[in-house]
């Protein structure tokens, strides 16, 4: 009941009302990735993506992304091919306590207080 809720009165959540009854009656579904994303395709050839929780562009990976943007025609579901150099996708992680933060950095943990100068003495 929370989840419902929460589709009518927020477009943060998932998908709004609209979106569901368009991804109900004319949506094809095509896949999923591993963050729970789906994916979906109408008879026109217009393409979406419902977020499993938060509404978060970063959290489609670069494959769906490819594909949701019309670069590439075939759904990532059909590509098996990984390079030993590709990592698995993260989400952007800024603002939260997983963000990187480069040592000297102010918000850094690891900051060491230094001076910015050094004094002169003749």
């Amino acid at each position: 009941m929370l989840n419902f809720l929460k589709q009518i009165f927020t477009w943060w959540n998932q998908q709004t009302v609209g979106t569901f009854l368009y991804t109900l009656f004319k949506g094809k579904f095509v896949g999923s990735d591993n963050f729970g994303n789906k994916y979906y395709e109408s008879s026109n050839g217009k393409r979406w993506v419902i977020y499993k929780n938060e509404v978060e562009a970063t959290k489609i990976t670069t494959e769906w992304h490819a594909w949701i943007h019309f670069m590439k025609n075939e759904k990532p579901t059909q590509i098996k091919e990984k390079y030993f150099w590709q990592s698995p996708h993260v989400e952007n992680l800024t603002g939260t306590a997983q963000a990187y933060k480069p040592k000297n950095a102010i918000m850094s943990d690891k900051r060491e207080n230094k001076k910015k100068y050094d004094v002169w003495k003749p």
